[in-house]
């Protein structure tokens, strides 16, 4: 009686589909392993790349400048902080966080209408036609559509040249020569650069917005308007308050944008700074890395501050 040889180990992979038939075994046991295996790239590109260099830029920020050889004095300190309270910058980050929260709050205005429109009233194709008539401008070169708007402002631009076809030139010359957002024409003005920052972020409040209401049942506006309530009062009352958690959604994307942008105001706008082009500067031209670094940790705070209020308004679940 013979007695059969036991078969090695390859033999059994191979009978099971050979190391990837072993590997989908243990992965099927093991569920958490291939979790763990899919998650390690992503976590270890976010944790290295991402917060290694936030950390590094805020460890940047505790440094300074030595005022006579201009080197960075590598030792912890908090009079680079400090300098962000002179006037001049302190002067940049109300600008910045100014500009950024009427940008915002404008982007609001225009977007509801337009995001109601498309929730309550869009069907079928002109659904399709509004989701294109958003998208379309985010398909395009950001830098093409700022300097367009730059030919479109300059004052040999379309828009004087429509305003003095219709003899309303007056209107941008008086508005010009207001002494906090006038200029010498639109494309140089704080006006012009509040107008693009608008027209470049607003996409990214329609959307948010236009979710928000989708999900507002029609038979309370109905049950507001049966109860004698006027338009407005359900408005204010029933649609803004359900809308609300969108509407701050929204901001997020337009605040943190505007709040970091630097090219927008580098090619409209005037010779004042905002956030994004003092980092600029200074890790450029001027060499003061740590100065650099405290301007960057300003927006980082904000947003950090922002964030939390918006996840207690419950905007994360518009998004």
């Amino acid at each position: 009686m013979s007695v059969s040889a036991a078969p090695s180990p390859g033999a059994i992979l191979a009978g099971r589909g050979g190391i990837g038939g072993a590997l989908s075994d243990a992965f099927w046991r093991k569920p958490k392993l291939l979790l763990l295996l899919m998650l390690t790239p992503p976590l270890l590109w976010l944790g290295v790349i991402y917060l290694g260099s936030l950390f590094a830029l805020l460890v940047q920020s505790f440094f300074s400048i030595d005022e006579f050889s201009g080197l960075v004095v590598r030792e912890f300190t908090l009079k680079t902080y400090g300098e962000l309270l002179r006037p001049s910058n302190l002067d940049i980050i109300v600008r910045t966080v100014t500009m950024a929260g009427l940008v915002t709050i404008a982007s609001a205005i225009i977007a509801f209408p337009i995001a109601y429109f498309a929730a309550r009233y869009a069907r079928g194709r002109w659904k399709a036609v509004f989701y294109l008539g958003v998208m379309l401008p985010l398909w395009s070169s950001y830098l093409v559509k700022v300097y367009a708007w730059k030919l479109i402002l300059a004052k040999e631009g379309i828009l004087t040249w429509v305003f003095d076809k219709l003899h309303l030139t007056f209107l941008i010359d008086g508005w010009l020569a207001l002494p906090v957002v006038g200029g010498n024409s639109l494309s140089v003005s704080p006006t012009g650069t509040f107008l693009v920052f608008v027209y470049v972020w607003l996409p990214f409040m329609i959307l948010p917005v236009q979710a928000a209401l989708e999900r507002v049942p029609g038979n309370l506006l109905e049950a507001s308007a049966d109860l004698g309530a006027s338009p407005s009062q359900t408005f204010r009352n029933v649609l803004l308050p359900l809308a609300l958690p969108g509407i701050i959604a929204g901001s997020i994307f337009t605040f943190s944008l505007t709040l970091g942008d630097y090219i927008i105001p580098q090619i409209i706008g005037t010779s004042h700074l905002f956030i994004g082009m003092a980092v600029y500067a200074h890790q450029g031209t001027a060499g003061n890395i740590p100065l650099a670094a405290a301007f960057t940790v300003v927006p980082v705070v904000i947003m950090g501050i922002y964030l939390w209020l918006a996840k207690r308004a419950g905007a994360f679940n518009a998004l």
